[in-house]
């Protein structure tokens, strides 16, 4: 086991990672509607039932599905990440990351942390990079059907998993330890050591945590607009970038920046320590 510090990279996945909503590479063609028709059916039946518009669109799934007879299994929801489309330079990403940290003495892992299905997600080539996958996900009957949402990872409780991440209470039934009160110098990754990489809005509790706890958060884009860099603007994000994780594109020459900060003030806060030791052994 690594004995170097630890920095977390945390990613939302729809439009950051992959390029649209999960859904619809596979899951809403193959229901033979459009994808603007489910989003629709979906926000209504939130709008109309007052629900939670996560809730809204797992039963969305279930119900369209359950009516054009063609019930979820697990499985088939795995297979559909085989069809999601990854930005450019996604794939090679975790692997240059994860060793440019080790040469500045860090060790990095890498976590998602998204409102899409944990499924699909696992079903992609690059599932196997992350340390932990907090996402929605389906409760199945005997029969292997989905039948009602298991995890349902919403906009704002995005960041009780930033605090899961931080004491190292990955197991989402374990609230006892999460909510357990624990030192700042016992917890698994100090705040200052996280990266949050998400796309826009729905990401903004995540992002304003790490602003306010000393991380860094980067918004990601397809088109550069008003919105992201209203972002900047009201400094509810650190940076925003192409979402082009490419070497030497400016998202990857600031993520490396970052560590390499991150590495410095591990050794100046071990210096500092290792003189207060010794002063204090010398009196």
């Amino acid at each position: 086991m690594s004995n170097k510090p630890i920095v977390a990279i945390m990613y939302d996945f729809d439009r950051t990672l992959c390029t649209r909503e999960m859904q619809e590479y596979s899951f809403i063609p193959e229901l033979g509607l459009k994808e603007t028709e489910f989003w629709k059916y979906a926000n209504n039946l939130g709008k109309k039932q007052h629900m939670d518009s996560i809730l809204a669109y797992m039963y969305s799934m279930v119900k369209l599905s359950k009516e054009k007879n063609k019930p979820i299994f697990r499985q088939d929801l795995v297979d559909m990440g085989k069809k999601v489309e990854l930005f450019e330079g996604v794939k090679q990403w975790f692997d240059r990351i994860t060793e440019f940290g080790k040469d500045q003495g860090m060790q990095v892992e890498h976590y998602v942390i998204s409102s899409g299905l944990r499924e699909i997600i696992e079903g992609t080539e690059i599932s196997g990079f992350f340390k932990s996958i907090f996402a929605c996900e389906f409760l199945y009957d005997d029969s292997g059907t989905a039948v009602w949402p298991k995890t349902a990872v919403n906009y704002t409780n995005k960041t009780q998993f930033v605090y899961r991440i931080n004491k190292g209470v990955l197991d989402v039934a374990n609230d006892d330890d999460l909510n357990r009160s624990m030192p700042d110098d016992s917890k698994r990754v100090p705040f200052c050591n996280m990266i949050y990489i998400g796309d826009g809005l729905s990401d903004v509790p995540c992002m304003k945590m790490m602003k306010a706890y000393g991380g860094y958060s980067i918004a990601v884009y397809q088109q550069k607009g008003a919105k992201v860099e209203e972002l900047l603007k009201k400094s509810r994000v650190d940076y925003i970038y192409p979402a082009d994780y490419s070497e030497n594109k400016g998202l990857d020459v600031t993520v490396k920046n970052i560590i390499k900060k991150m590495s410095i003030s591990e050794t100046l806060y071990n210096e500092y320590q290792k003189q207060k030791k010794e002063i204090k052994t010398s009196q």
